[in-house]
């Protein structure tokens, strides 16, 4: 019986380490995803190109005012820190840095559409609209 409880415990320890190890790692994978490709469009004078383009893009621009007037307490997310870490778990790592690899590269409004039709398909609809919210709060940055 103490030889039970010892190894409950045990386990117990292990689990909850390893859920600390999962959310602070994410949360500092997120950061640093985050921070890197922010700097990178900053400093490469990408981010006014992107914000140009979704400007001139009426069908982008229509996607993402759509987070315009939503009520916020019902999203599954609020921040970009949370955000990433769910694109991280639902898109993959390895695939959101090929995404930025072609971003960098030049998308054409096609490959962007079909972009936004793949993630789509691997978010629910609550995530969308929270992305949307986000994506229109930096928007207007």
């Amino acid at each position: 019986m103490k030889l039970l409880k010892i190894l409950f415990l045990i386990v117990l320890i292990i689990g909850g380490a390893g859920y600390g190890i999962y959310y602070v790692g994410t949360n500092i994978a997120s950061d640093k995803v985050l921070n890197v490709v922010t700097a990178e469009l900053e400093n490469s004078g990408q981010l006014n190109e992107i914000k140009q383009l979704v400007a001139n893009d009426p069908e982008l621009m229509r996607f993402i005012e759509e987070g315009a007037n939503v009520e916020k307490s019902n999203l599954p997310f609020t921040t970009k820190e949370q955000a990433t870490r769910v694109l991280i778990k639902k898109i993959g790592y390895s695939e959101l840095q090929a995404i930025q690899s072609n971003a960098q590269k030049g998308m054409s409004n096609e490959e962007i559409q079909e972009l936004l039709k793949n993630i789509e398909g691997k978010l629910t609809d609550e995530e969308i609209l929270a992305l949307k919210v986000i994506a229109y709060k930096e928007f207007l940055k």
